[in-house]
């Protein structure tokens, strides 16, 4: 395979492709357009219409976004069937592990089991699946990108995401600070908190769309990230208990806007950006708070590590230069 320069888009390949969407529109958009470059002819289906798409279009191969959520209860019958027709079929799990008692019986179905979590390759090995391969996330620029904002979108301080307990954990501590400065605190659940009132004026409850999170990270003087904690119990379905080893989508999309990212610590982080260069990171309530008082009181700097985040993720973490990795498996260069 020719080596291509960080960023630059590869040769399409003579190949017909088949992709099942999930409906993260994020990640589901990143995907179809970078295929849409890298292989020759690209089929949507829906995960209702798999079997009759696949049998109709007669595609090179089959490949499935999750399998989760949205997929209807004869999703692994329409797999087993595409199969018998000869056409290889291929899932890539980005809920890793927070499923594992759907994702163990999912993985089996399947030729190939693509994940983003490092912990979960040696789990789907060891359940049988002979082709398991490690896919990190990424982000799509046409969605995430530096934007010019409004007013309703300046903020010091972004968190977007749901309250898990980790979460409410951390934000219960900040309370007294982040009340004190422009916060803005983004999706559901946040009742939980037992600072609730005192945070509820900074509170947007409710699933926030893509591009309006775009607009929030972009107009934003520092984001936090938070990873979703892995333990069964903890709004998972984590059977098998296996721990979170690799970054989350957000860490990625917010770097992707040009603003300055303040993430807790996953192990494989420094494989994908450098803590102390392209983002900053925190192990603790205080260390964190800290920072967002260091990083705000200093403009130079923190525009100097947004800019820096920003060139490592369009240089290495977009879809156009993740998905050659899968093609390598399930559409080989002819």
């Amino acid at each position: 395979m020719r080596k291509l320069n960080p960023g630059q888009v590869e040769p399409c390949r003579p190949f017909k492709l088949m992709y099942v969407p999930q409906g993260f529109e994020a990640i589901d958009t990143g995907v179809t357009e970078a295929l849409s470059l890298l292989v020759s002819e690209l089929i949507l289906s829906t995960p209702e219409a798999m079997l009759e798409t696949a049998a109709r279009e007669r595609p090179g191969a089959v490949l499935v976004m999750n399998g989760l959520h949205v997929f209807p209860e004869n999703h692994l019958d329409q797999i087993t069937e595409i199969r018998n027709l000869g056409i290889p079929t291929a899932i890539w799990f980005v809920d890793d592990p927070y499923f594992t008692e759907d994702t163990s019986v999912i993985c089996r179905f399947y030729d190939h089991v693509f994940t983003h979590e490092l912990g979960c390759v040696d789990f789907y090995r060891s359940l049988g699946v002979a082709s398991v391969h490690y896919l990190p996330l990424c982000v799509n620029t046409k969605m995430f990108y530096p934007r010019r904002t409004g007013p309703k979108y300046q903020y010091d301080i972004v968190f977007i995401g749901n309250a898990f307990f980790n979460r409410t954990e951390l934000f219960d501590r900040l309370a007294p600070y982040l009340s004190r400065k422009k916060t803005l605190i983004a999706g559901g659940f946040w009742e939980r908190l037992t600072t609730y009132d005192k945070l509820s004026p900074f509170i947007s409850h409710g699933f926030i769309p893509p591009e309006e999170t775009a607009n929030y990270y972009s107009g934003a003087k520092l984001v936090i990230n938070i990873h979703r904690p892995w333990e069964a119990g903890q709004d998972n379905r984590n059977t098998f208990q296996l721990p979170s080893r690799s970054i989350n989508p957000r860490t990625y999309e917010i770097n992707a806007c040009g603003t300055m990212q303040l993430t807790d610590i996953r192990d494989d982080l420094g494989n994908f950006y450098r803590p102390g260069y392209d983002l900053d990171t925190f192990g603790s309530a205080e260390e964190l708070q800290a920072k967002m008082e260091h990083y705000l009181t200093h403009e130079k700097e923190r525009r100097q590590f947004a800019l820096r985040g920003l060139h490592t993720t369009l240089r290495r973490h977009t879809f156009t230069s993740r998905m050659p990795q899968l093609l390598d498996v399930i559409a080989k260069r002819v």
